[in-house]
């Protein structure tokens, strides 16, 4: 008698990369979850289980391993961390890739994942239009009748993202010239810092290097990538590389950190695609996150770029208070970048710089975390905050749009609007006088 063989279920997984976990438990003290709820289902070795339990079958995606995995903030703390070198990211981003193609989630997650997030975040044009309303409520003063959550998602919009200069990008070829640069404008930053990204130009300007920014550039696919849908992650790749492929330069550099760790990644998510793989690999050796090229390439005469550049009105001046620094997620673990940022800050500052407690937590924003997971985001958030104030710093630095959106929205909410939170361009041009 024939044996009928039930379907084979999709390997989703890399299973020899998930066994290089050997549960020892070192990752637990840095993953931001774990701290929060001590539950070993919120914990990286613990979601590495529940991926292998998904893929085996012992587990189905109608139950609670799609809540702990939809939990992860995918600040990959864990991986430097982890002594076995676990590339829990990759692990990840397949799960959720994995879940996202047989999930059924319920309407308002599927409205704000694939209509709010993903329509509209990547795509500056849209997002300037959807937040029209916004300006509107905050106008009339109208944000105590909106809904709990609509309140929290107004409340993370800085109050002068309406009045950033988008035409302050000016492209100016410093002197003596040392060379060419790309420059990634980003989509939240086009919209939101378009300040920022005009301040980390003059800095590109001041080291010496021509800034190019090539027209047809699009959304890094982080968005698409940590949230499960590498399919889109891959095709906005595809379509950076094409664009910035042609053009001859020195490095492309990215002032988000966020951005510039997919940026840095496209060789793994396009290594099965035999026509990209190579240009792919060629793309990541180029990308630098503009604190470690400013490190590589740094301005001579800071001082003089700081004292040159307006004031930003409506602030007193900060110079004699104590600096801190927030280490953005992506940029600390996958990229590795935590003493160029400080570096830089330190040039700045000097002794008025103080360490920041448990500055490679997570704030609680990483990506759009803040949305989807809003209750877990402002314990994060809560904490990151208790920690600021207790460095007696009236300042804040970090290096990426979303931590300073929720850092931002925090030091409001805790009613220190005193304490500002900014990019460490911005800090660098003098926007902290």
């Amino acid at each position: 008698m024939a044996v009928i063989e039930a379907p084979s279920r999709e390997r989703f997984l890399d299973e020899k990369q998930a066994l290089t976990c050997i549960h020892c438990g070192l990752c637990l003290s840095s993953c931001p979850t774990y701290l929060e709820t001590g539950d070993e289902n919120d914990s990286p070795r613990g979601r590495v289980h529940l991926m292998r339990a998904l893929q085996d079958g012992r587990l189905d995606l109608y139950g609670a391993a799609v809540t702990h995995i939809d939990r992860c903030l995918g600040c990959r703390a864990c991986e430097a961390a982890c002594p076995s070198g676990v590339p829990y990211g990759g692990l990840l981003e397949s799960t959720r890739d994995h879940i996202e193609k047989r999930h059924r989630r319920s309407l308002f997650q599927i409205l704000l994942r694939r209509f709010a997030i993903e329509g509209i975040f990547p795509h500056p044009w849209r997002l300037k239009l959807a937040l029209l309303p916004a300006l509107l409520v905050r106008g009339l003063r109208l944000r105590g009748l909106l809904p709990r959550f609509l309140r929290d998602a107004l409340d993370l919009l800085p109050d002068n993202w309406a009045s950033d200069d988008s035409a302050a990008l000016d492209q100016q070829v410093a002197a003596p010239r040392k060379g060419r640069v790309g420059f990634i404008d980003g989509c939240v930053m086009t919209v939101l810092f378009a300040r920022t990204n005009a301040n980390s130009i003059r800095l590109l300007n001041a080291a010496g290097f021509e800034v190019v920014i090539p027209k047809g550039q699009g959304c890094c696919g982080a968005l698409h990538a940590h949230s499960g849908r590498l399919n889109e992650a891959r095709e906005a790749a595809r379509r950076n590389i094409d664009v910035f492929e042609h053009t001859e330069l020195d490095a492309i550099v990215i002032n988000a950190a966020g951005c510039g760790s997919t940026l840095k990644e496209y060789a793994h998510l396009l290594k099965d695609d035999p026509g990209y793989a190579d240009k792919a690999r060629t793309f990541n050796e180029r990308v630098r996150d503009l604190t470690e090229f400013l490190i590589e390439h740094p301005v001579k005469d800071l001082a003089a770029l700081r004292q040159g550049h307006a004031h930003t009105p409506g602030h007193s001046h900060l110079a004699t208070h104590k600096v801190t620094y927030h280490d953005a997620c992506h940029l600390a673990h996958p990229q590795g970048i935590t003493r160029q940022p400080r570096e830089l800050v330190r040039a700045v500052a000097g002794d008025r710089f103080v360490e920041l407690p448990q500055s490679d937590v997570c704030c609680g924003s990483a990506g759009t975390y803040n949305l989807t997971e809003p209750e877990m985001a402002e314990r994060l958030q809560s904490r990151k905050i208790e920690n600021i104030l207790k460095t007696g710093a009236l300042t804040v630095v970090t290096s990426n749009p979303g931590c300073l959106l929720q850092l931002q929205a925090g030091l409001r909410k805790a009613g220190r609007p005193d304490i500002r939170a900014l990019h460490i361009a911005d800090f660098l041009c003098g926007d902290d006088d």
